[in-house]
């Protein structure tokens, strides 16, 4: 129970004792956004590098080489924890959003940190608002920002690898032919949702598969892209269980 007071209290400090740092970036953003925007990223990871930490949590990295850095993705990941975004986030090389669902909004502090980090805010509820944020991170990913999607829409609590991909995830790459890079985590539930409400040392594989590009695909991998990314993603996700 140690780990969770601690956890909670830092994000919470964490939070509370940003305000500063975030009114700055809000000035700093209006001279120059890109240096907003690698701060946010640096200190956002900072944070979550600090909680993993207090976590226990240890990482083995694979194929990180497959990320291009001169260029916006979209990251495909599997979702089965709270733990994901705080194991994954703190690796991406430039800026990066998150979609999260539009509740996350209603969060005070984190909610500003997510919108200077380009997140956006999926209302599951209402198709016309999530076509709107279909398109806004199309926009990001032409103006250089890469977007992390998790295309089960929800964590996978079943003992299957993966649940169905929302096949609308991929329209992003669709509209920019940006490279798919999906993102295999394994044994994050060990951190916390196989034993809650305690948190316990993990050690968690995070594996970069080779990039896919839409264009390069036959047409019918094209039109089935969620089931081709999907498989891609449970082989790898079998091969480290292991």
């Amino acid at each position: 129970m140690i780990r969770v007071i601690l956890a909670v209290l830092f994000v919470a400090l964490f939070l509370i004792l940003s305000l500063p740092i975030q009114l700055v970036l809000l000035i700093v953003g209006k001279f120059n956004p890109i240096a907003k925007k690698k701060a946010s990223l640096a200190i956002v990871s900072w944070a979550f590098n600090v909680v993993s930490f207090i976590c226990g949590i240890k990482k083995t990295v694979i194929g990180e080489e497959n990320v291009p850095k001169d260029k916006a993705v979209l990251y495909v990941g599997n979702h089965r924890s709270i733990f994901d975004i705080v194991v994954a986030y703190p690796r991406v090389p430039g800026p990066t959003g998150f979609i999260s669902k539009k509740e996350v909004l209603k969060v005070p502090l984190l909610n500003i940190w997510m919108i200077f980090l380009d997140c956006l805010f999926l209302d599951r509820k209402d198709i016309r608002k999530g076509l709107e944020m279909i398109l806004s991170a199309i926009d990001k990913v032409k103006s250089g920002i890469s977007i992390f999607i998790y295309p089960e829409g929800t964590r996978n609590k079943t003992d299957a690898p993966m649940g169905d991909f929302h096949k609308g995830s991929f329209k992003i790459a669709q509209k920019t032919d940006c490279p798919i890079i999906p993102v295999v985590i394994n044994h994050s539930r060990d951190i916390f949702e196989n034993h809650s409400p305690f948190i316990k040392p993990a050690h968690v594989t995070l594996e970069y598969c080779k990039p896919i590009i839409m264009s390069e695909l036959s047409k019918e991998d094209q039109k089935n892209i969620d089931g081709y990314v999907k498989k891609i993603m449970e082989e790898t996700y079998i091969k480290n269980e292991q």
